[in-house]
Formats: structure tokens, sequence, C-alpha cells
């Protein structure tokens, strides 16, 4: 315990003052704004939260404050840290990329806390920039899962009616249910799918109709990971 109290001691080198504390503050809440503006710039969901945006800033200033009181003390750190992995959001986190920027503002908060400014405004430009690259060359990302539904008459049933459309069209497809509909005339199949990068919606299912005597057919894009 003695080599971790000394351990925080050297990263608190600078004596506490109010004026540090609340430089510490400023900073803290300007990098933190930068994040968010990284943030929504790169957001690719239909829509993002305020309330997450807000709680982003206002970790990183509270982060900062806590930095001052527990640094020169690592027993008080390990035990309000310990509190606070209690702590629980009452709202699902929807998009795994979000924890990097609740992450991101922490640590950023954190490091102006330990008056470690230089570094704090390093680290959120030099992130910030590879966060921007990550989203503009789409860097990652895979085929997006389509679910195709196909209605076909009772006298048209079977389950390989269309193999040679996914052979011309899709990279993979994965049959996931089947169901009677319109008092047992009609089946209704449900594909998981990946589209051929060349495949055009209109295309495809043109050519399924072709197959189920020109009756309801439905794409629908899967949310992605983004």
């Amino acid at each position: 315990m003695d080599v971790l109290n000394q351990l925080f001691s050297i990263q608190a080198g600078v004596g506490h003052s109010i004026t540090m504390t609340f430089l510490g503050l400023l900073i803290a809440t300007a990098l933190s704004l930068v994040i968010t503006k990284v943030y929504l710039i790169t957001f690719t969901g239909e829509r993002y939260s305020q309330a997450f945006v807000h709680t982003i800033i206002i970790l990183s200033i509270i982060v900062s404050v806590i930095m001052n009181v527990v640094s020169d003390n690592a027993g008080v750190a390990f035990g309000l840290f310990a509190i606070f992995s209690l702590i629980r959001f009452r709202s699902a986190v929807t998009d795994v990329k979000d924890i990097a920027y609740i992450f991101f503002g922490l640590c950023v908060g954190m490091t102006c806390g330990l008056y470690q400014f230089d570094l704090a405004i390093l680290l959120t430009l030099f992130a910030s920039f590879v966060f921007y690259l990550l989203y503009r060359f789409d860097y990652g990302k895979g085929k997006d899962t389509q679910i195709l539904k196909v209605t076909v008459p009772e006298n048209l049933n079977h389950e390989n009616l269309l193999d040679d459309v996914f052979h011309d069209y899709t990279t993979s497809h994965t049959l996931r249910q089947v169901e009677t509909t319109n008092l047992g005339t009609m089946i209704l199949y449900t594909y998981a799918i990946r589209s051929k990068n060349t495949t055009n919606d209109k295309e495809l299912l043109d050519r399924i109709r072709e197959k189920n005597a020109n009756l309801k057919v439905s794409i629908t894009y899967m949310e992605n990971g983004n």
C-alpha cells in the first residue's frame, strides 16, 4: 500500500490549489466538448441521445475533481472506485462504440485531475483524429445482414425454390422460419441473407417475384453495430 501511495503522490506532484483545480475543470470541460463533437460527427445510428452527450461532459468534469481528492491517498482511491463500480446506468447502451466514448471522457477527466494537461490534450486530439478516420473510411465494416420474407403459394411450397436466386444475388442465406398464412393457402418463408456487393435490391425482388407468382416479398435491413 505504501508503494501505491507513493505512486499517487508522484502523479500529483503539482500541489493542490483552487487555481489548478479550476484550470483542470476548464480544460476537462473543453476537451469533453471536443469529444462529444467528434461523437456527433461520427454517429451513424438513427438518433443519438442528448442525455448521453451531456453524460460524457459531466463525467469528465466530475472525475477531474475526484482525481484531485484521491490522488494523494491510494486507499481512498480504491474505496471510491469500488463504490463507483456499484453504479449502473438505467438505460442500456445500445451501441458498443458509446462505451468507448464514455471511457474516453473518463480518461480525459482523470488526466486533467492529475494536472497532466499536455497529456490530456494530446490524448483528445490524437484519439479524436483516429475515431474520425475510422468513421471516414468506414474501417472494418462487414456485410449487412438482411431479413428476407417471401410469400409462396402452397402448391409451390418447397424450400429449394429460390436456391438459384440466392446463388446469383447473395453470399449466404439461412432459412430462419416457415409459417402458414392466409388460412393455410400461403407459406411465408423468412431468410437471413447477405447480398453480394453488386446486388441491386429491385433486381433481387423481381427475380423472386418471378418464382413466387408475384406475391409479397420484403427485405428488412437489420440494425448494424456501427
